[in-house]
């Protein structure tokens, strides 16, 4: 019998918390009594993930599981989880559990005045560095300048979907993934609910600064060209800039007013220009690379071991 509800859970390295938190995902969908089943993705966990999953899913006959052969990252894992669900409605929620499971009731009362998706809004986020608040309301507010479908912000990957909008989100290809900004993409009616993110219990948060970072460079770039657009009117504004300059250089050595030997202005206008040549190849290599990997058309992510019922 199909589901009405799935819950997916990526997760990667979370022995300390996986298995209360799976427990607590259960007791709190019996409450709503109706048919679930919670399907927990290991990301390539060398911890006892794992091992947890499987003892669990052999108690809890709602528990399945899926473990990849390495560690493809939290996009994939949840790619895999909404491959894998069969549910009417699909709940992506962090093993953390600093997104409360006790907002689903919520969700799925805003689900019924016919919303596709809803997404947790981030009031206030515990527990957390001011570098990382920081970056992240940078991140929304250039994300949004940069791309022509902006996403709300203060928001994760937290949100309950219907299975139109699923499959509307499986049917997108592309191996660059940046679930936030393909939710955005597929477009039907979409709300927020504010809730405030809880510190997390047990563990260590995933997302250092070379992570936050890369997923920045991943969203922007698989969501936007407008990159490469101020990259080719800053060229020309350079190359027009550069040629003003060697008039003026023109004019004086002409007019005798130059200084023999000062070359100053001419050294920093060269340092300024290389440098800004070499980020707006850089800005290219970033779209040329993109092209690249999703040429080759590889899978997402490999299975290792999978738990079905």
């Amino acid at each position: 019998m199909t589901p009405q509800l799935s819950v997916v859970v990526p997760c990667f390295n979370e022995e300390s918390g996986l298995e209360d938190a799976i427990h607590k995902i259960h007791e709190h969908c019996r409450t709503l009594e109706l048919r679930y089943e919670i399907l927990v993705i290991d990301d390539g966990s060398t911890d006892k993930s794992w091992e947890i999953v499987t003892a669990l899913s052999q108690t809890i006959p709602e528990v399945q599981g899926m473990r990849f052969s390495r560690n493809f990252g939290h996009e994939a894992a949840t790619s895999a989880g909404f491959k894998k669900a069969r549910g009417e409605q699909v709940l992506i929620l962090d093993a953390d559990l600093q997104d409360p499971p006790e907002l689903l009731s919520a969700m799925r009362s805003k689900l019924a005045e016919g919303y596709d998706v809803v997404y947790g809004v981030r009031r206030s986020r515990a527990g957390e560095s001011w570098l990382k608040l920081a970056s992240a309301t940078l991140f929304y507010r250039v994300f949004n300048v940069l791309t022509d479908n902006p996403i709300p912000q203060d928001t994760g990957d937290f949100r309950l979907m219907t299975r139109r909008a699923v499959n509307a989100f499986l049917s997108m290809p592309e191996s660059g993934r940046f679930f936030r900004g393909m939710i955005g993409w597929i477009g039907f009616p979409q709300a927020g609910i504010f809730y405030d993110r809880m510190p997390r219990q047990t563990g260590q948060t995933k997302y250092n600064f070379s992570r936050l970072v890369k997923l920045c460079i991943d969203a922007i770039a698989g969501f936007s060209v407008r990159p490469l657009r101020i990259a080719f009117w800053t060229s020309f504004i350079f190359f027009f800039s550069a040629g003003a300059c060697l008039v003026a250089v023109l004019i004086d050595h002409l007019s005798g007013i130059a200084l023999p030997g000062n070359n100053t202005g001419l050294i920093t206008i060269i340092l300024i220009t290389g440098g800004i040549q070499t980020l707006l190849i850089g800005i290219i290599g970033e779209y040329l690379g993109r092209l690249f990997l999703e040429s080759k058309g590889r899978p997402l992510y490999i299975i290792r071991d999978e738990i079905t019922k």
